[in-house]
C-alpha cells in the first residue's frame, strides 16, 4: 500500500470541494422556508398531550394494587376463561 498515493488524492478532493463552495457562495442566496401542514400541527398537539399524559393511570390500578396488597384480591376463574376464549377467537 502506497502512502503517498492516498496523500495525492486527498489533496486533490480537498482542492475540488474548496472550489464548489467558493462557485456556490457568489451566486444569489435564496432562503429555505418550512410550512407545516394543519395535520401536521394536529398531530404535534397530539404529541404534546400524549406527553403529558401519565403512562399509567393511578385512578383504576390504585384499588386493585391495594386489594393485592391486602391479600383480598380475587379472581373469577370462570369469568377469567370466557374472556381468555374471546380474545383468543377474536384474534384467530
Amino acid at each position: 500500500m502506497r502512502i503517498e498515493a492516498y496523500n495525492q488524492v486527498q489533496q486533490l478532493y480537498k482542492s475540488q470541494s474548496s472550489r464548489k463552495t467558493q462557485s456556490s457562495s457568489g451566486s444569489a442566496r435564496s432562503t429555505d422556508r418550512v410550512q407545516i401542514s394543519s395535520v401536521g400541527k394536529d398531530f404535534q398537539t397530539a404529541k404534546a398531550a400524549l406527553a403529558d399524559t401519565p403512562d399509567i393511570r393511578e385512578e383504576l390500578t390504585a384499588p386493585i394494587k391495594a386489594e393485592i396488597q391486602d391479600g383480598t384480591y380475587s379472581v373469577d376463574n370462570e369469568t377469567f376463561a370466557d374472556k381468555l376464549i374471546r380474545k383468543y377467537e377474536e384474534m384467530r
